[in-house]
C-alpha cells in the first residue's frame, strides 16, 4: 500500500485510505466501535478500488486497449465507480443496470459520460448478467465481470486490509464486519486479517430475506447491491465465521440512525452491515472493538425507501 501523494496527478491515485471513524453515541457502555467511511473515495464508494484495479490489471494483462469500449452488470456503484475511471483514462463505458436500482446511480454515471443499459427488475443479477455478456460479445467490448475478476479481491488485499493492519497497529480488533455485494471485500480484507491478525473474527451480513449465504435461499429485498440470486465466484465462502440476517426495516432505522446520532450519512447496505455490528456489540463483553465497512453515502438513495418519508416541506418551528 503506498502512501498517497500531498498532490495527484489525477483522480485515480486519490482512491483508498479512508478513515476508521470511532462511534461514540450509539455503541453500547465499553465497546469499541468504529467504522472504516468508503464513502471518502473520491467516486463515492468502496468500488472505487474495484474499479481501479480491474482497469489497471486488464491493461497490465494487454486485454484491455486503448480506445476499448469497457461493460459491466452492476447495481450502481462498481457502474459510476467505472464510469469515473474510465472518464479518467480515456475508455468508453456502458454499464447495465436494471430499471430497479436508484436513479441517482443511473444519473451520475451519465454525467460521467457512461451509457446505460436498463435490463427489467424481473431478470435479477443473473439476468442482467446475462446481457452485459451478450453486448460485450457481440461488440467486442471488455466485460470486466466483478463477480469472478481476481483483480477485485486484490484491491482489497492490497489496499482496505493494509490499511486497517496500519490504522489498527497496536489497538485492540475482535471483529471486521461487511456485507456482501460480489464478495470481493470480504475476501480481499479477510485473507489478510486472517494471516496478519487471527484474532479478528470475521462475520458477514446479508438480508434476513434472501439467506443466500446462510440457507442458500434467495427472496426478494430492499437493500441495494447486496446478495445476488448467485453465490458470486469469488467469494471465500470459508473466509467469515458467522452470517447475520438484516431486516430491510433494521437497515433503513440503521443508516438513519448513523445520521442523526453520529452525523455519518451511509448507504441502506452500510446501515444494515452496522446493524449487524450493534448484534454483536450488544451481546459481547466490555472492552470488545468491532470494525465495521460503510461502502457508500446516503446521497445515492434520495429516490429510494431509504428517504420515502422525509418531506421537503418547510418544518414547523417551535
Amino acid at each position: 500500500m503506498a502512501s498517497h501523494p500531498k498532490i495527484h496527478d489525477n483522480i485515480l491515485s486519490a482512491v483508498g485510505n479512508t478513515p476508521v471513524i470511532r462511534i461514540n453515541r450509539l455503541a453500547p457502555e465499553g465497546i469499541n466501535m468504529y467504522i472504516k467511511m468508503e464513502s471518502l473515495n473520491p467516486g463515492g464508494s468502496v468500488k472505487d478500488r474495484v474499479a481501479v484495479s480491474m482497469l489497471q490489471d486488464a491493461e497490465q494483462q494487454g486485454i484491455l486497449k486503448p480506445g476499448m469500449t469497457v461493460i459491466e452488470s452492476t447495481s450502481g456503484n462498481t457502474g459510476v465507480a467505472l464510469a469515473m475511471a474510465c472518464a479518467a483514462k480515456g475508455y468508453p463505458f456502458v454499464a447495465v443496470m436494471s430499471e430497479g436500482n436508484s436513479i441517482e446511480r443511473r444519473k451520475i454515471m451519465k454525467f460521467l459520460g457512461a451509457k446505460v443499459v436498463l435490463t427489467p427488475k424481473s431478470l435479477k443479477s443473473s439476468g442482467r448478467t446475462e446481457v452485459a455478456i451478450r453486448l460485450a460479445n457481440e461488440n467486442g467490448w471488455w466485460l470486466c465481470g466483478q463477480f469472478e475478476n481476481l483483480a477485485n479481491p486484490k484491491a482489497h488485499r492490497e489496499g482496505t486490509a493494509l490499511e486497517i493492519l496500519r490504522d489498527f497497529d497496536g489497538v485492540r480488533l475482535d471483529y471486521f464486519v461487511s456485507g456482501v455485494g460480489s464478495g470481493g471485500t470480504i475476501t480481499g480484507v479477510a485473507s489478510v486479517l486472517k494471516e496478519k491478525r487471527p484474532e479478528v473474527r470475521i462475520v458477514t451480513a446479508e438480508p434476513e430475506t434472501c439467506p443466500m449465504l446462510g440457507k442458500g435461499q434467495y427472496g426478494p429485498h430492499d437493500i441495494p447491491g447486496w446478495t445476488a440470486d448467485f453465490i458470486p465466484e469469488i467469494l471465500d465462502q470459508t473466509c467469515y465465521e458467522e452470517v447475520i440476517g438484516i431486516s430491510d426495516e433494521a437497515a433503513k432505522v440503521t443508516s438513519r440512525l448513523l445520521a442523526q446520532k453520529e452525523g455519518i450519512l451511509c448507504g441502506t447496505s452500510a446501515g444494515a452491515t452496522f446493524a449487524a455490528a450493534l448484534q454483536i456489540a450488544e451481546r459481547s463483553p466490555k472492552g470488545t472493538s468491532i470494525l465495521a465497512i460503510l461502502p457508500d453515502s446516503a446521497e445515492r438513495y434520495l429516490s429510494t425507501p431509504l428517504f420515502a418519508d422525509i418531506s421537503i416541506e418547510s418544518d414547523v418551528i417551535g
